[in-house]
This record gives structure tokens, C-alpha cells and sequence, in this order.
């Protein structure tokens, strides 16, 4: 299977880097970023395995704080977005 990062997923992923980063230093943002490459490995080889979002939108939980919000596509995944599940839930899709 395929992982497509849609601009705003990326937009959204490299705002929590920055994000923790300059919270918490180098080394535990290169923690989440390896978490993340895990999680796609795990998400290629199991794309169903994230819980039913909207008809067609899965989320699956990072961390305690964000959800990967994504769309299966025939053979594709497309990752829509890193959503900080501490927001407002209506901007979720937004």
C-alpha cells in the first residue's frame, strides 16, 4: 500500500515537530518522528486496523495528544491530517 502525506497532514505534522521541539528539545522530536515512520509501517501492512472516523475517514491515536486522521483509497492511503485531539472536534475534518 501506498502513503500519500496531503499538504496540510504535512503542514500539521512539521507544526507538532516544531511544537516539541522547542518544548521538550532535539532528541524528543526525533522520537515522535521515528514513532511516526512506525506507525505508517504499521498502517501500510494493516490500513483497517484505525477506528471509523466518518463513512470514510479512519483516526488512529499517535500519542495522548494527536490522531492520524487518514483515507483508504483502493491500493492508497492518504493521509489527511495530525490532528491534536485537545482542539475542538468539529475542526477535526476542517
Amino acid at each position: 500500500m501506498e502513503v500519500f502525506v496531503t499538504p496540510r497532514a504535512e503542514r500539521n505534522f512539521d507544526s507538532i515537530v516544531k511544537y516539541i521541539s522547542s518544548k521538550w528539545g532535539e532528541n524528543t522530536a526525533k522520537e515522535f518522528i521515528h514513532k511516526v515512520d512506525e506507525i505508517f509501517k504499521i498502517l501500510k501492512t494493516q490500513p483497517y486496523i484505525g477506528m471509523v472516523e466518518t463513512s470514510d475517514i479512519r483516526g488512529f491515536q499517535l500519542s495522548p495528544q494527536t490522531r492520524i486522521l487518514y483515507r483508504i483509497r483502493g491500493n492508497k492511503m492518504i493521509i489527511l491530517s495530525f490532528f491534536d485531539v485537545r482542539k475542538n472536534p468539529k475542526k477535526k475534518f476542517k
